[in-house]
């Protein structure tokens, strides 16, 4: 066991810290500069369109699709997860804060790429079997490669996504919720695994309709939630937040010139630790959010690609760059501690225990959101393989693997979970590349023909 999980952490450095970023970035440049800095220009009009998603019932989804923002709304489900809290501090705890300049990077560059994502999603979903709209990567690969290679393409991605989300994935969010809350208040694993597993099942089974909901009524919640519990932490130590904003600056560039920061950081490391984490934080390139825009309803393709770039803003730079700021501003790296523990540190040092127990909720939150979405993730793939009435097999399986998760953290499953999440990427990042073209043609018929003819 210890030999295989050697294995999987070596194939995953070299995946994440070369392979990856190299994909990634150059993705993101690629399609940044290809549809003229489209996350500078339309990054206002997704905002305008998911805060007035926010307080309007417009499109409300019907039985075969979502809202565009029911649809935002499960992609941010799946972005916003325990990554905002243990991975930002991670990758404080190796990078130094320089590590967070170069997430806002990934994040900036993810834009353009999760916009290409989102309406690549949109121009080729599919009305499946059962009357439900479907779609996702492997509709896209297919359409860019048409033969034998884009059927194998397609379907190593539905087999990565699903093994990597549906079921490793979501076993490492149920053991943060169980983990957090037997920190907290002192509830046995097992027994909230159990919890968490049956009302996750209670939403699977409702379909899309129910879980639209469900993302609809949490995301604003959860979202809102931390940002003002972290906000008040800042706000107390805001004579700290020059040398935050400093530190992350300057140590992206000059890691040692930031006093109280990561021992040992280096240019390289801020930067391979965030990139890495960013970029799995908002899942740009991955090829898991496009699932939930495919199914959006919205007049044009573009639209939706404009809410996908608002997702990953969220995710970022609010979100994420809410657990930074906490953990900058109480000068909490020097602590040695690194993940979830590093940001309860950080928060208990004005809430005290009570920093537990706020952690704890948010990881509820955030970790039960993303079992949601990662759930619908996977279920499209499970239609795609094997069709619609493997879907409920496939819902007591996640169900099942919830239980399990949450009883120890095995280190294998977490370090698998990560590395089929960085393997998904390789399939999505070929099909996207290959509708280059197509990305571009779309993103003009919006602007050249849709608009004026509106």
């Amino acid at each position: 066991m210890e030999t295989l999980n050697n294995i999987v952490l070596t194939i995953q450095h070299y995946l994440a810290d070369y392979i990856l970023i190299f994909m990634l970035l150059g993705g993101g440049i690629w399609f940044t500069v290809r549809l003229r800095f489209i996350q500078v220009r339309h990054l206002g009009t997704g905002l305008k369109q998911t805060f007035g998603g926010l307080f309007s019932k417009k499109g409300e989804a019907g039985a075969d699709g979502m809202s565009s923002f029911q649809a935002l709304a499960t992609a941010i489900a799946a972005q916003v997860g325990t990554g905002n809290i243990a991975g930002a501090a991670t990758a404080l705890a190796i990078g130094g804060p320089g590590a967070i300049f170069w997430m806002w990077i990934a994040a900036f560059l993810g834009m353009a790429t999760i916009f290409a994502e989102a309406i690549m999603a949109q121009k080729y979903r599919q009305v499946g079997k059962d009357g439900v709209i479907t779609g996702g990567p492997v509709y896209y690969i297919r359409a860019a490669f048409t033969g034998n290679f884009g059927k194998f393409l397609a379907a190593l991605f539905s087999i990565l996504l699903i093994f990597a989300l549906g079921f490793m994935g979501n076993a490492v969010q149920s053991n943060s919720i169980a983990a957090s809350f037997h920190t907290a208040f002192g509830i046995p694993q097992p027994v909230m695994g159990i919890i968490v597993a049956v009302i996750a099942l209670f939403v699977f089974m409702g379909g899309m309709k129910r879980i639209a909901k469900v993302t609809e009524l949490i995301v604003p919640i959860m979202a809102a939630l931390y940002i003002v519990g972290s906000l008040i932490v800042i706000l107390y130590n805001f004579k700290n937040i020059p040398y935050a904003f400093y530190s992350i600056v300057v140590g992206a560039f000059n890691p040692s010139a930031v006093s109280g920061g990561a021992v040992g950081a280096t240019i390289m490391l801020a930067l391979t630790k965030g990139v890495a984490r960013g970029l799995f934080s908002n899942e740009a390139g991955m090829g898991s959010t496009p699932h939930a825009h495919a199914v959006a309803k919205v007049n044009h393709p573009v639209e939706q690609g404009f809410m996908a770039m608002a997702g990953v803003f969220i995710d970022t730079f609010i979100v994420l760059t809410m657990t930074a700021l906490v953990i900058v501003t109480t000068k909490s790296i020097p602590s040695g501690k690194t993940g979830a523990e590093l940001s309860q540190y950080a928060f208990s040092t004005l809430y005290g225990k009570g920093g537990d127990i706020f952690i704890a909720i948010c990881m509820l939150f955030f970790a039960f959101s993303t079992i949601i979405g990662w759930y619908f993730f996977g279920e499209a793939n499970i239609k795609y393989l094997f069709g619609p009435k493997a879907v409920k097999v496939y819902a007591v399986l996640v169900a099942v693997c919830v239980v399990l998760g949450s009883l120890a953290q095995v280190d294998l499953v977490w370090n698998m979970a990560d590395c089929f999440n960085s393997m998904m990427v390789i399939p999505n990042i070929i099909g996207l590349f290959a509708l280059s073209g197509m990305i571009k043609k779309v993103h003009d018929d919006y602007f050249n023909n849709f608009l004026k003819n509106k």
